[in-house]
């Protein structure tokens, strides 16, 4: 292994080591993360292979990791492929350093780019919207292990639709918004509404609402007991935040996503708690890229349009400059840092979770209409 290498994975470790033990960067062991192949999903009922997909359910319940839905592309984007949203929930559980498939179920619709939310209070995790079937799309799904086998439960509906947005567990109540949300022609439009669903009364309730444009796949976190929200695009890109004041349903401005003077996209990005005041970020889509795309897409026409498509789709992924850099943002001191870089293709759309010590990284979209099917562990060695 080279020293670059080395070095990325020694810097990535002071941080994925917050993971489980919530202290400061500044009192973590020095120690060093590897990341590991550990296995790939079984096929989704009615496909010969999982080919790996993106906007997953995700959650852990106790040492288990579920996982589900989410879309891909079985045929080429390039050549006229057309999205597939799947039905597949998986219980995974580590076993010999790979992550092994427990339990495989399918539910009766299909699934991908709601917001999922761990409750450990109640060993559940809580899916709200994510479905592009109407009768779905206001789902709230709550799912359980019963006997190491999978349990669902539709427990309640949302007002509108959802999806593609953020959410947080906080005192019996998870807030969420910011993200494709249902207009009154009943589809799914980027919007900054934000709500509350309180668990026990079933019911949801409009908040302030976020005060930066209209977006979606925004990045967010409860730190310091205010919600934090990041980036996010719609036919632009964005970089700017925003800090909910719970008790005074107010939001503030906070710094904007700029590493060393430049703005990086978090769109696509996922994140993690590592402390009360920290998060860390893993993905995001090219910022300039992403503008350009959008603007290219939307003008050129007949040949132009064939030519920039083959060229823009049929590049290698390293070409998209989707962020690698692993992103630290410090509430307290309201500044974001990179610590290195994460030794693989920058997972857009990924699942991020973690168990104690490890960290662990699946599926993903890795250029526009193509995902991995693998799924890496962080191995943390003090």
């Amino acid at each position: 292994m080279n020293k670059k290498i080395i070095g990325i994975l020694v810097l990535a470790s002071s941080i994925l080591m917050g993971c489980s033990s919530a202290k400061t960067l500044s009192k973590i062991d020095d120690g060093k993360v590897v990341w590991n192949y550990a296995g790939s999903l079984p096929a989704q009922k009615g496909f010969e292979k999982n080919a790996g997909v993106a906007g997953l359910l995700q959650g852990t319940i106790e040492k288990y990791i579920v996982i589900g839905g989410g879309a891909n592309f079985p045929e080429a984007l390039e050549k006229g492929g057309k999205k597939v949203t799947h039905k597949d929930l998986y219980l995974l559980e580590e076993k010999n350093g790979k992550l092994e498939t427990i339990d495989q179920i399918q539910l009766e619709y299909s699934f991908g780019y709601g917001a999922s939310v761990s409750v450990a209070d109640e060993n559940a995790i809580y899916y709200l919207g994510g479905s592009p079937e109407a009768d779905h799309m206001r789902d709230i799904l709550k799912v359980k292990i019963v006997d190491k086998k999978l349990n669902t439960e539709i427990v309640g509906k949302l007002p509108l639709g959802f999806e593609n947005g953020v959410a947080q567990y906080r005192d019996g109540k998870i807030y969420y918004g910011v993200g494709k949300i249902e207009n009154a022609e009943g589809k799914l439009v980027n919007g900054n509404q934000f709500f509350v669903y309180d668990i026990k009364e079933n019911s949801v309730k409009e908040l302030a609402k976020f005060p930066g444009e209209a977006r979606q796949q925004t990045v967010g976190k409860i730190l310091n007991d205010k919600f934090y929200i990041f980036s996010g695009g719609s036919n632009l890109s964005y970089v700017d935040g925003y800090a909910y004041n719970f008790e005074a349903d107010t939001w503030e401005k906070v710094g904007d996503v700029v590493v060393d003077g430049e703005k990086i996209l978090l769109l696509g990005a996922n994140s993690l708690k590592i402390a009360k005041d920290k998060m860390l970020v893993i993905g995001g889509f090219n910022y300039q890229l992403w503008n350009d795309a959008n603007y290219y897409l939307g003008t050129l026409k007949d040949e132009e349009l064939k030519e920039y498509k083959a060229n823009y789709f049929g590049a290698e992924p390293n070409w998209y400059g989707w962020n690698r850099k692993i992103l630290i943002y410090n509430a307290s001191d309201d500044t974001w840092k990179s610590i290195g870089e994460v030794p693989f293709d920058a997972p857009c759309g990924a699942a991020l979770l973690n168990i104690g010590d490890n960290i662990y990284s699946i599926n993903g979209e890795i250029k526009p209409g193509v995902r991995t099917d693998r799924m890496y562990k962080g191995i943390i060695i003090r």
